[in-house]
């Protein structure tokens, strides 16, 4: 190879170089709050933030229901004469009061504790474990002021 040959390839490898140099300190030196910046201040996120996300979560957990599933049990109070009914999946277990199951066409509730299936019309045992196992409308009506403890979605009817 001519040395002239090299000389034009170093050339151009040196220019590229500043090319590319030059390029990434234009984007290290982009304004605060342009497109290629952009800046989050404290009352964006009290004034929208905060007020998007605290209506998204009270839509997403109203009061009486529930449709999301929590590794937790959340203690729900249930007035006499209320039913509620339990989305496939759900566990819950009588802590006070008593009920009534509601079964379906396909049975009731599972009684995890004794082994056995709750079917329509039975006396809720207390501090059973209880679960759901399909999203039929199976729950439970409440014979008076009933607390149980729930893990998944469920409704009042």
């Amino acid at each position: 190879m001519r040395s002239g040959s090299k000389s034009v390839i170093v050339k151009i490898m040196i220019a590229a170089a500043v090319i590319a140099a030059l390029l990434g300190v234009t984007s290290v030196l982009a304004e605060p709050g342009d497109t290629d910046d952009p800046v989050v201040t404290k009352s964006y996120i009290v004034n929208v933030v905060v007020p998007q996300f605290k209506a998204y979560v009270e839509e997403r957990l109203g009061e009486g229901s529930s449709d999301s599933y929590s590794d937790n049990f959340a203690v729900v109070n249930v007035n006499p004469g209320q039913t509620v009914i339990f989305d496939g999946g759900a566990q819950f277990v009588l802590r006070k009061g008593n009920g009534v199951i509601i079964g379906a066409e396909m049975g009731g509730i599972a009684d995890t504790t004794y082994g056995c299936d709750l079917p329509d019309g039975t006396e809720m045992p207390s501090n059973h474990m209880l679960i759901v196992p399909r999203d039929d409308g199976r729950g439970f009506k409440a014979s008076n002021e009933v607390i149980i403890m729930v893990k998944g979605g469920y409704s009042f009817r």
